[in-house]
């Protein structure tokens, strides 16, 4: 992945999240009267403005990370007594709510039209099926086996890898019960069991839950056959093509794809001397894994990719949805997702889990490379996710955000009276003080992952 590449993916993510955030304001001040000065996305230097007939400036300006609408406001500057009636602070407090609250609720909007999208063209994933399971470990001391398939975690039902995950984060950093409900395959009976969980993982700045409870989760053997091989990658440059079938690498030999993933992953840097077989004849290549940082790990990456179809269809959960029926679950997984991050900030703010997990704009550059690279799905996926995750931070009741500006309004609505210049000055300056601290600190993160 290339650095043009990683920088590309982010700031089109940003422009993307942005420009919806902001045209939630805009929109809706709009069509409650306000007259807009400004629809800016970027701060800093100008490089491109256009002004509409009704004296709004466009602009986009050199640093993509937020934006801006500025509106007619006599807080702000002398407003003529023609404009009076288009200024914001002279609007209703329900308009002034439904002014600010646009902005997040675009961006609520936004991921449910992007998790609709991809979930009309159907779900697959692997069956929670354990492969193995550690001695001494919580999994073990609640009884579990390999064989089994995790049905559910504390009721919540898990029939694929990512369900199965999702249930565990939800219980970063508790301590109490776990319960787990299994069943072996082709059996129609299931058990249940209980494992206790102690500050879980709470002071891990890269959690893995599954590891966590000393699983290793079944995947059967693919055969290593390459399926896909990335343009411009390290393969590509050594040779290989799709259909090529592994034989050895440095004289180990490969009879199953994740070996060859994790040997690959082993090396970055070094090179790997392989043997394929490719039209029944065996050939020798050479290839030199580029190194990738990985959650703070440096591991090999070559640009490969198994041939489809290699993992059994028994081992696979796959759903299907109508237009309206993806619509439903798409608006169900955008709830989840606030759900699990307003969890996350409560779990923060108490100790619960480690401020090591606050990621900052290097690592969602990174990111936004990584899924960009894996393809046109995985980027829509993390856009999605994203715009979430700014929906919600934006409805924090911290002043400098929409969530505080809402916070003073509903006040005003229960007193029948704004809230006084002076506390809104004051809570301005330590909101202000909160985002400042809270992103210095997510950079730092950011650069001791580096």
């Amino acid at each position: 992945m290339s650095l043009i590449q990683t920088i590309i993916s982010f700031v089109v993510a940003l422009l993307i999240l942005v420009s919806i955030h902001e045209f939630g304001h805009f929109y809706v001040a709009r069509r409650c009267g306000v007259k807009v000065l400004r629809f800016s996305i970027g701060f800093g230097k100008v490089l491109w403005s256009w002004r509409d007939k009704q004296g709004t400036e466009y602009v986009l300006a050199a640093l993509p990370l937020g934006g801006y609408v500025k509106m007619l406001d006599e807080r702000e500057a002398p407003v003529s007594v023609e404009e009076r009636s288009m200024a914001f602070n002279n609007k209703s407090v329900w308009q002034r709510i439904a002014i600010v609250a646009a902005g997040p609720g675009a961006n609520f909007l936004l991921a449910i039209l992007l998790f609709w999208v991809l979930l009309l063209q159907g779900q697959r994933d692997l069956i929670p099926q354990i492969g193995a399971v550690e001695r001494g470990s919580i999994a073990e001391q609640a009884g579990l086996e390999a064989g089994q398939e995790i049905i559910a975690i504390d009721n919540i039902s898990t029939p694929t890898w990512q369900a199965l995950n999702k249930a565990l984060l939800n219980r970063l950093g508790e301590t109490g019960s776990i319960r787990f409900k299994v069943a072996y395959p082709d059996s129609h009976f299931t058990y249940e069991s209980e494992g206790r969980l102690v500050d879980w993982l709470r002071d891990s700045a890269d959690p893995d839950p599954v590891a966590g409870l000393g699983i290793t989760l079944y995947l059967p053997k693919i055969t290593p056959i390459v399926g896909e091989v990335v343009a411009g990658g390290v393969a590509e440059a050594a040779g290989f093509l799709p259909g090529d079938k592994l034989i050895s690498a440095d004289d180990i030999v490969i009879d199953d794809w994740q070996l060859w993933v994790d040997y690959v992953r082993r090396h970055p840097g070094k090179t790997i001397s392989v043997v394929i077989e490719r039209d029944a004849r065996e050939l020798a290549l050479q290839l030199t894994p580029e190194s990738i940082n990985e959650s703070g790990a440096v591991v090999g990456r070559v640009g490969l990719g198994a041939q489809a179809g290699s993992i059994p269809e028994s081992m696979i959960r796959s759903y299907e949805y109508s237009v309206f029926g993806a619509f439903v679950a798409g608006v169900n997984k955008t709830w989840e997702t606030s759900g699990f991050v307003l969890l996350s900030v409560k779990k923060l703010i108490l100790g619960e889990i480690s401020t090591k997990n606050l990621s900052g704009p290097i690592t969602i550059a990174k990111v936004a490379g990584s899924s960009a690279e894996s393809g046109l799905r995985s980027f829509i996926g993390f856009v999605a996710l994203l715009s979430v995750f700014l929906a919600v931070f934006n409805l924090l009741p911290i002043p400098v955000l929409d969530g505080g500006h809402l916070f003073y309004y509903f006040i005003e609505v229960i007193k029948g009276k704004p809230v006084s210049d002076r506390v809104q000055m004051l809570g301005y300056q330590v909101g202000l003080f909160l985002v400042i601290s809270l992103s210095v600190l997510a950079l730092y993160n950011d650069i001791m992952r580096l």
